[in-house]
């Protein structure tokens, strides 16, 4: 007989578990909503030239490890 979906889900956070992982649960912004790309726009608008945020930037340009990209 099939296993259900339940005991293998089960299965598998037990074995997760055992390995020494947790489980977390993280809510993220909703990428294809369509105010998405809107709330981006304005936000980089309001830090735009703001010092914080170019030493920010420096910062991460330099620290990136960007070797192999296209």
């Amino acid at each position: 007989m099939a296993t259900g979906v339940n005991e293998r889900v089960q299965r598998h956070r037990e074995n997760m578990r055992a390995a020494g992982m947790r489980q977390i649960h993280i809510w993220v912004p909703d990428t294809i909503k369509k105010n998405f790309a809107i709330e981006c726009a304005r936000q980089s608008r309001s830090i735009r030239g703001d010092a914080g945020d170019t030493d920010t930037q420096n910062w991460i340009e330099k620290a990136a490890d960007t070797e192999g990209w296209a």
